[in-house]
């Protein structure tokens, strides 16, 4: 009897500890977290395929010598923007001068013995023969006098197109060559107003919009303008508009891929050719899309998932099927989300999949448009500190 009233006393002395812990887990044991959430972006939008590519001038033109002689003069400056029609170089006009002056002699001879045969055959002093011969030798008396003017007129070489002239390839006082097979080089030009943009899309883009063609939910850039849109490495956005106006006629079997063209106004010249360029092309019709900022997107090897917050506060991951890009900060979901799910804002960093948090709802296009705000303001300060 002593014995169990030993154990008994013995189960109460440990057992007033033990409620003594669970009341201390009680009181330590934290609330879940307080996470940022918001639904989707649900918006109407068509989506731009992204392609890289390069400018070239709409027009490329050599210059060469049209008659052979030594160059006097050159009239631009290396790189200077020149119109159609500026001379810009002249060719030692001595020779052709004379030329010119025996040419006009000769025919002014010619003429004269032409009309003393006409009158002397109005009369019949005449044979028709006779007039028949001076008539042929005007007309090669004229085409001489064409040939020395034509002559003269090329030893002032002339601009063909507006546009950026290249450097003098010729310096004055060299020979230059006129001869047809081998004329000398003097110089070139580029028309940079308007100018093109050349890229190539791949075989599956060019079967989307054959479809889209077909269906009638974008029509073709062979038989329309569609309007495309381009920015330079250093630019954010793109501020280059322009509109197609040719796609190649078959597609490279070596590559699979087709070449389109843009043409894009460059009225100040800013864009050159050869300068590399990021462009976008509208690629759908219009439709309903739901779109998340693309920084909320984490990888898991292959796969593309963010955190949502479920009915009962706990933390899942939701695997997805993205689309582009969309306004350089969004991204088209494709598959995976709908327009109430709740997705996690901020604080990846503190949640793991499982977990059981106190969700705090934001509305991600004004969370994430404050944020590049005040991101913008304190580089702009930090910038204004430095200066």
């Amino acid at each position: 009897m002593n014995h169990l009233k030993i154990g008994i006393a013995t189960l109460v002395f440990f057992a007033f500890p033990l409620a003594g812990c669970k009341e201390e887990i009680k009181k330590t044991t934290s609330p879940p977290i307080e996470i940022k959430v918001g639904n989707p972006l649900q918006k109407s939008i068509v989506e731009w395929d992204e392609y890289t590519g390069r400018f070239k001038a709409v027009k490329e033109v050599e210059i060469r010598a049209r008659v052979s002689g030594y160059l006097n003069e050159v009239l631009f400056k290396d790189g200077q923007l020149v119109e159609k029609g500026d001379t810009l170089f002249v060719i030692d006009q001595r020779p052709f001068q004379i030329a010119l002056d025996s040419a006009s002699a000769q025919y002014s001879l010619t003429q004269k013995e032409y009309e003393r045969a006409n009158k002397l055959r109005q009369t019949g002093a005449t044979s028709q023969e006779e007039l028949d011969r001076r008539i042929q030798e005007l007309k090669v008396a004229q085409s001489a006098l064409d040939s020395a003017k034509l002559d003269m007129e090329f030893t002032q070489v002339k601009a063909p197109i507006s546009g950026r002239v290249s450097r003098d390839y010729v310096n004055v006082g060299n020979l230059v060559s006129g001869n047809v097979s081998n004329a000398t080089l003097l110089t070139s030009i580029v028309a940079i107003d308007p100018i093109h943009f050349y890229f190539e899309a791949s075989e599956r883009n060019f079967l989307k919009y054959s479809r889209l063609d077909r269906s009638g939910g974008r029509e073709g850039s062979r038989t329309k303008a569609n309007p495309i849109e381009i920015k330079l490495q250093d630019e954010t956005g793109y501020p280059h508009k322009g509109k197609m106006d040719f796609v190649e006629n078959r597609l490279d079997q070596s590559t699979g891929t087709i070449q389109g063209r843009a043409i894009i106004p460059n009225p100040d010249g800013f864009l050159q050719p050869g300068l590399f360029g990021r462009a976008r092309l509208l690629g759908s019709a219009e439709y309903t899309a739901i779109l998340i900022p693309d920084v909320l997107i984490s990888n898991d090897q292959a796969q593309k998932f963010v955190y949502v917050i479920n009915d009962q506060n706990i933390v899942e991951m939701r695997s997805l099927e993205l689309g582009p890009t969309y306004q350089e900060k969004w991204r088209i979901v494709r598959k995976g989300l709908v327009a109430d799910d709740q997705i996690v804002a901020r604080g990846i960093q503190r949640i793991r999949p499982g977990m059981k948090v106190t969700p705090y709802k934001v509305n991600l296009e004004d969370e994430y448009v404050y944020v590049e705000n005040e991101k913008t303001k304190k580089e702009k300060n930090r910038k204004g500190e430095k200066s």
